[in-house]
């Protein structure tokens, strides 16, 4: 039985094309991106000591503000 929850799993090439995109500061992209690793960012998000909207956030803002600054290879 499949979990009802289960996150989405892409390849490694449609992940590297969405970090491209986003590296362009498409937000439609950031949504994307964001929504793909939203399980993981609520999991992160319990472990910092602020309230979990703030850590969300700050989360969000630094994992997008790493992939614009980083080029991949």
């Amino acid at each position: 039985m499949e979990e009802e929850n289960a996150p989405e799993i892409i390849s490694d090439s449609e992940l590297l094309r969405l970090i491209n995109i986003v590296q362009e500061k498409d937000s439609q992209a950031m949504l994307q991106l964001i929504d793909l690793f939203k399980n993981d960012i609520l999991h992160v998000s319990k472990f910092i000591h602020l309230p979990q909207e703030d850590a969300i956030s700050q989360i969000i803002v630094e994992f997008l503000e790493y992939i614009q600054l980083n080029e991949l290879e």
